[in-house]
């Protein structure tokens, strides 16, 4: 009986080892990089965003998603203010304001990281991102222009964020994502660093300079566009085909914060 006992333990330590193994030679491994920073907005100085870096998008008609806001300018909606871009969703009546900002015409880049230190609005039909676009999208529209969203998160909940990349043959609701999850937290309470790297067959996304997300051409299960500039978007969209409605749970107004954003290059 002892012989059997020790013959079962022996076999029961086998197989945990056998597990820890495999998990160690699923884990992914990454190659580390020398980055060299090529472009940032550390929102410094309080005011209008900076023109030569930052331009608008503007309007209503629901941006392709079916959303209620109309983007604008207005400081209300964009300002810099105590080291912090504030995007801000205000509603009035049955009516939405919110920003969009991009760099498109002012910066654009192929490969590299990009990132931005963010704390997010909450509630149910707000809809925060931080995503890239193909800057060919006059001559290609999307989604053959390509799109990568770093982060987007739906108010509704606060602790999950995704990683998401659209193309021809997975757009909308066919794209390629994956959700990242905060434990006993939550994405508006506090900072975090949302990034992406990527190189010529890579997209590797971040939290927090934890790697949660790769993404290969043979992940996908159409053409990978992702071999030319893109350029930044961040906004606050309110409801939605992603998010929703926004309900009588959803306060108003709702901020974006954004200490600042990043770009680099990788060393030659």
């Amino acid at each position: 009986m002892r012989r059997n006992n020790l013959i079962l333990t022996n076999i029961f330590f086998f197989l945990i080892l056998l597990i820890v193994s495999a998990g160690c030679t699923q884990s992914t491994e990454i190659e580390e990089r020398n980055w060299n920073l090529v472009w940032q907005d550390e929102f410094n100085s309080d005011g209008p965003l900076d023109a030569a870096k930052w331009t608008y998008d503007l309007g209503a008609g629901g941006w392709g998603n079916n959303e209620f806001q109309t983007y604008t300018s207005n400081e209300e909606n964009v300002v810099v203010d105590d080291g912090y871009l504030k995007l801000t969703a205000l509603r009035s009546g049955t009516s939405f304001s919110s920003a969009r900002i991009k760099t498109q015409g002012l910066f654009e880049q192929a490969y590299g990281r990009f990132e931005a230190r963010i704390k997010t609005p909450y509630g149910p039909g707000i809809w925060p991102a931080f995503w890239l676009l193909g800057a060919n999208i006059d001559t290609d529209p999307w989604p053959l222009c390509g799109e990568i969203d770093i982060m987007e998160l739906r108010g509704q909940q606060p602790s999950l964020i995704n990683g998401t990349v659209h193309g021809p043959g997975y757009s909308g609701g066919a794209a390629i994502t994956k959700t990242y999850g905060l434990e006993a937290s939550r994405f508006d309470s506090e900072f975090h660093l949302f990034a992406v790297e990527w190189g010529t067959d890579y997209l590797h996304f971040f939290v927090d300079d934890v790697l949660y997300f790769e993404i290969k051409p043979d992940d996908l299960t159409g053409e990978w566009v992702y071999d030319h500039p893109f350029f930044i978007i961040l906004n606050i969209a309110v409801g939605g085909d992603y998010v929703g409605f926004p309900t009588s749970e959803t306060p108003f107004p709702q901020t974006m914060l954004v200490d600042y954003v990043r770009v680099y290059k990788e060393a030659q």
